[in-house]
């Protein structure tokens, strides 16, 4: 596992699914196979030879059965970003919780897709792997009997965008575990597929890159996905507003944008309207953020959207990412003017309207800050509140089942410690149904996301 990542773990409690909902089962071999996604054979990560991973479409309450075979040459977890893991926490696949999956062994996660709605997607979690593929889309469709707060668009759309490394992810992860940065990527993906040709002297020629076809004067849900490694993407498709409606199981109220950030791990669904005159196809268009422009010229992902009647392919300049350089507010006012859609949601018609955050009665209150990495009996690694996190030779829970002491301790501090930094596998100590409110302090000069795993979370501030 690579030094720099830091780890909150946080145990899991289980609720049992209904028998009655229905289940959808999937089959799936986890296997290596060799794509040229920017023109240079490489080593990727597919599931049933498919790079990305298959989409898996399910519906509210379903019961969810994934056989994962392991055919690589190392252990594998499959984690399901934002899905509640209320039936079982041996289902969340991430180490601390979960064993790995050793070589040539299967194992079968079983989860529910309890009141929940939207878009998510899965990735493998361990040792870098992500960084080579093996992730793939999480649809969640709303059961009949309770509205969408929108007019059922024409077509449903995936989108992957993601920064990329020609490197193996057993080379980036040596890269990490040495204490070396890995560096600028070499380029940004869509659906696993490199960028149009653009520019002759951006984009070698040959690339495979995707193509979307859309029909005139028809509606599409744009369910758009960043599973890269570290680089916050602006996306925009020209001349087109995106009407953003939904992230990460939340509705949103309606709100257009022309440009919308979308950090790592972030999914977003937009409704877009082909209402353009199809002149030419049109550009996708995936760029870097809060980085020098000039340097990182290379780093775009850029697909096509091709009406049925265009006229010709797209040409000309990529459109503009925002003009924020004397703004660096931009992102953040953009995050904060999403405002969620409580008049409808999974389970019922109106599921948080009664919900009133205000009169919450907050159990504990932790800080979370993140450093510069720094050296650590010898090794680069990267700290939480003044810990750095090591995770143990046997799981949490699996310790708990077995009542083998001395694997972690409940200690983790509430607020940082401003003391020698130190390596210990330290762990939230809470209770069942409390309410925690964690604040998130970012002291590095780069931007961090971080993968709240298994319950329910709001962005309150």
């Amino acid at each position: 596992m690579a030094a720099l990542a830091p780890l909150l773990a946080v145990a899991f409690l289980a609720t049992a699914a209904h028998a009655a909902d229905p289940f959808a089962f999937f089959d799936w071999d986890v296997t290596y196979m060799t794509a040229s996604p920017l023109g240079v054979p490489q080593q990727v990560i597919a599931i049933n030879k498919q790079f990305p991973g298959p989409v898996m479409n399910v519906t509210t309450n379903y019961n969810v059965v994934v056989n994962v075979l392991n055919s690589l040459d190392e252990p594998l977890l499959i984690t399901w970003d934002g899905i509640q893991h209320r039936k079982n926490c041996w289902q969340d696949g991430v180490l601390g919780t979960t064993c790995p999956i050793p070589p040539g062994w299967n194992w079968t996660y079983n989860f529910q897709v309890k009141d929940q709605i939207g878009s998510f997607f899965y990735f493998p979690s361990l040792g870098m792997q992500r960084a080579a593929g093996g992730f793939g889309g999480i649809t969640v469709n709303n059961r009949a009997v309770i509205s969408v707060p929108f007019d059922t668009p024409d077509g449903d759309i995936t989108l992957f965008i993601g920064d990329w490394y020609k490197k193996n992810h057993t080379h980036l992860r040596k890269m990490l575990d040495d204490g070396k940065e890995l560096g600028m990527p070499d380029g940004v993906l869509m659906n696993g597929k490199g960028p149009y040709r653009y520019n002759d002297s951006l984009v070698p020629n040959g690339i495979e890159y995707e193509t979307i076809k859309v029909e005139p004067g028809k509606t599409y849900r744009f369910r758009v996905h960043n599973v890269g490694v570290s680089t916050s993407l602006n996306f925009r498709i020209q001349n087109h507003n995106l009407a953003l409606v939904e992230t990460e199981g939340s509705y949103t109220m309606k709100q257009n944008f022309t440009n919308l950030d979308i950090h790592v791990g972030q999914s977003y669904s937009f409704l877009v309207t082909m209402d353009q005159n199809a002149s030419s196809d049109y550009y996708i268009v995936a760029s870097a953020r809060f980085v020098n422009e000039s340097l990182w010229t290379r780093v775009t992902g850029v697909a096509i959207l091709q009406y049925s009647n265009s006229k010709g392919k797209a040409s000309g300049p990529l459109p503009d990412p925002p003009n924020d350089e004397y703004d660096k507010t931009f992102s953040m006012n953009q995050a904060r003017s999403i405002r969620m859609n409580v008049s409808t949601g999974a389970a019922r018609p109106n599921p948080q309207g009664s919900f009133h955050y205000g009169s919450i009665n907050v159990s504990q209150v932790y800080k979370l800050r993140n450093e510069p990495p720094v050296i650590i009996n010898g090794k680069k690694r990267t700290t939480l509140s003044g810990i750095s996190y090591s995770p143990p030779d046997t799981p949490l829970r699996l310790s708990d089942l077995y009542d083998k002491k001395g694997v972690y301790t409940l200690d983790f501090p509430t607020m940082p410690i401003d003391g020698p930094l130190v390596i210990r596998t330290s762990v939230i100590n809470s209770t069942y149904k409390d309410f925690l409110e964690i604040v998130f302090q970012n002291n590095d000069t780069i931007v961090q996301t971080y993968h709240i795993d298994g319950y329910a979370f709001w962005v309150v501030g």
